[in-house]
């Protein structure tokens, strides 16, 4: 993941819909420099003095912004991923719900093949709270701190800061990877940034029940020796199976993806999993001691 500092600009696609101007207004009240809006036919207008261009390539020769929040309608997603991609975006916030897994692939290719970075679809976003906030979270749970939170759900994203917030434990950064089956940014990939990140003293990762994510970071965890206090939550624990519970990805097949698994797989990491969120702040202080002592 690219740095992030107060003063980065910031594109908005689909800045001018219902749920874009939305939170256009939002993160702007937050500090975050949103310097252009892209919606076809409607360059030359403005909204809340963002000015708005018809491609994304007007609006960042016009902003040299290399960051974008994706807030377009799932049909039309792909295309606009593509055109922010090529244009020459290295950061893309994809906050678009019920993306074809086809499209959520073809966009993590062409990506990749490109060298920017997609989180989503269907994330909340990221913040690095009293720097910038890039996506749909409420400002208000999340403060200064050394905690990173990488989630796969939103709203225990939101749960999970506020708790480690009335505890005293701000975030450095929280980041949620989306609930889609396909997410561009995997909780592995958070994690291998984190270590680097020198304002990230511990790490909290919110999972839930579905997929293979937490098993393979439990893996990560493992063969690299990660030097960061870890704590885990594992949402979803007595869902039924074959059942889909809030996110398309969040569904048990079988012995695949259960909470037993996921839980087993962090134990094993040496990763603590906390039974309940209100659980957390107390266990990330107890890893944070244990890790000084050594």
């Amino acid at each position: 993941m690219i740095s992030f500092r107060r003063e980065e600009p910031v594109i908005v696609q689909g800045i001018t819909g219902k749920f874009g101007s939305f939170h256009t207004k939002l993160m702007l009240e937050y500090g975050t420099k949103i310097s252009a809006g892209v919606v076809p036919g409607k360059g030359g207008t403005s909204i809340y003095g963002v000015p708005v261009y018809d491609t994304f390539r007007e609006a960042i020769k016009a902003t040299g912004s290399r960051i974008s929040v994706i807030f377009v309608p799932a049909p039309r997603f792909l295309v606009a991923a593509v055109e922010a991609i090529e244009s020459g975006a290295s950061l893309l916030v994809a906050i678009t719900e019920h993306v074809p897994i086809r499209d959520s692939i073809r966009c993590l290719n062409t990506a990749r093949a490109s060298g920017s970075q997609v989180v989503g679809p269907n994330t909340p976003g990221l913040i690095i709270p009293g720097s910038i906030k890039l996506g749909i979270m409420p400002s208000n749970s999340f403060v200064p701190g050394p905690v990173a939170i990488f989630s796969r759900s939103g709203t225990l994203m939101y749960e999970v800061a506020y708790h480690l917030s009335r505890s005293g434990l701000g975030q450095s950064i929280a980041l949620g990877v989306g609930g889609d089956p396909i997410n561009c940014t995997t909780l592995t990939e958070c994690l291998a940034w984190a270590r680097d990140d020198v304002r990230t003293q511990a790490v909290v990762v919110v999972g839930e029940i579905g997929g293979d994510a937490e098993e393979r970071l439990a893996e990560y965890v493992t063969e690299t020796r990660f030097p960061k206090p870890t704590v885990g939550y594992i949402a979803g624990r007595y869902a039924p199976k074959e059942k889909k519970m809030g996110h398309a990805g969040a569904i048990i097949y079988g012995a695949y993806g259960t909470a037993e698994s996921k839980i087993n797989a962090f134990t094993q990491a040496g990763i603590s999993v906390a039974r309940t969120p209100t659980q957390i702040p107390s266990l990330v202080r107890s890893e944070i001691n244990r890790s000084l002592q050594k």
